[in-house]
């Protein structure tokens, strides 16, 4: 059997890629027709009047959301504390004041309550939120209908953050299209990968025009170089959109896969007290399982945790991941205000992910749950 390392998420090349790259061997820059033949795939894949930007990334997808919306120095927004930590640094490259908030059990996502309860409290100070960023975790989507509601309640738009469900979907609808402004990754270990690049999607072509002007330096309409607003250099190159559009002709495939995997650890772990697996809480929810991840509840299995099982299938050279750490308890983060409980301090004392690659072999498979076998007995 062979010992090679199993990775968490690997990319997964289609050989379809290939043709795109090299249909226009010399447009190695942001311009050329995989950008734009990128986007219109996307956007033909979301339906919903979705406008696609490609570009370089999903953290400087999520930076033009926020200046989109207005928000500068001073601003106040809301953020999904249990999540990566590039949903919340673009709130302070702005000069922008983060406020974290907890997860809630079912989907380990934005809790409506602890929401409700920062934004009410934010307002009594006289600091009403520029806006809420909420996240799609691990693909799982977030309580879009209780979010929405305070969105709207208080007037306070949604950035979604579906950097990891590309093919998830709420109530019919897929994630990458409920907020006022959304983004994706196409980062190496996502669903599908353009190498490194990520998207803005929005309800408006004029927010899409916008966005590729700010992401290509702002550069205005003059046979010069002129420059009315800063910009930035956020565009996605040919060469990854290239890589982009072959992967979107396996992207059901891929999701297929993941989901396959997910449901193989449910029936492992379905008669294992104590262990825990992050899926969908009910018929609305339609996760594209990026990533499996679990809890260990080491009161129920004497002796048995999170972190001793990732060193076990460590020793066995399969890679496993705690999961993210909340931002509130982030040196960077942790002077910034936080509302909830402990919900997303405890899942990530107990979780864990564990591999999910849409590539992973039956060798891997079998080398994965021996380990798992080995452990909980």
């Amino acid at each position: 059997m062979s010992t090679n390392r199993i990775y968490l998420s690997q990319s997964h090349l289609s050989g379809n890629e290939e043709k795109f790259v090299f249909s226009q061997p010399n447009w190695i820059e942001v311009k050329g027709e995989n950008v734009q033949g990128f986007e219109t795939d996307l956007e033909h894949y979301l339906g919903n009047n979705s406008f696609v930007a490609a570009l370089s990334s999903g953290t400087g997808a999520l930076h033009l959301a926020l200046v989109l919306l207005g928000v500068q120095s001073g601003d106040e927004v809301l953020c999904q504390s249990m999540t990566f930590s590039a949903s919340a640094n673009p709130i302070v490259y702005l000069g922008a004041i983060p406020i974290f908030i907890d997860s809630e059990p079912d989907t380990w996502n934005i809790c409506p309550n602890a929401l409700e309860e920062a934004i009410v409290d934010r307002i009594s100070k006289g600091k009403k939120p520029k806006a809420i960023i909420a996240v799609h975790l691990y693909g799982m989507p977030f309580k879009y209908d209780e979010i929405k509601a305070l969105s709207v309640k208080y007037e306070i738009p949604i950035v979604e953050d579906s950097a990891e469900a590309l093919g998830s979907t709420y109530k019919g609808k897929k994630c990458g299209t409920l907020g006022d402004i959304s983004i994706f990754s196409f980062n190496g270990n996502k669903i599908i990968t353009t190498s490194g690049g990520g998207a803005l999607v929005s309800k408006e072509g004029k927010v899409k025009e916008k966005a590729i002007y700010l992401a290509t330096q702002a550069r205005d309409a003059a046979p010069h170089y002129q420059h009315s607003e800063i910009g930035y250099n956020y565009r996605m190159t040919n060469i990854c959109a290239g890589i982009g559009r072959g992967q979107m002709q396996v992207l059901e495939k891929y999701v297929s896969l993941r989901r396959q995997m997910h449901q193989e650890y449910v029936d492992f772990f379905a008669n294992q007290d104590g262990v825990s697996v992050l899926t969908e809480s009910g018929s609305d929810f339609f996760s594209n399982h990026w990533l499996t991840a679990i809890t260990v509840n080491a009161k129920k299995i004497t002796g048995k945790t999170s972190e001793a099982l990732r060193l076990v299938l460590e020793e066995a050279n399969i890679e496993s991941r705690p999961l993210w750490k909340p931002m509130h308890l982030q040196p960077v983060f942790e002077h910034y205000p936080y509302y909830g409980r402990t919900i997303s301090e405890d899942l990530f004392k107990n979780g864990l992910c564990l591999p999910s690659g849409s590539n992973l072999s039956e060798e891997e498979k079998r080398r994965i749950f021996s380990e798992l076998q080995y452990f909980f007995q």
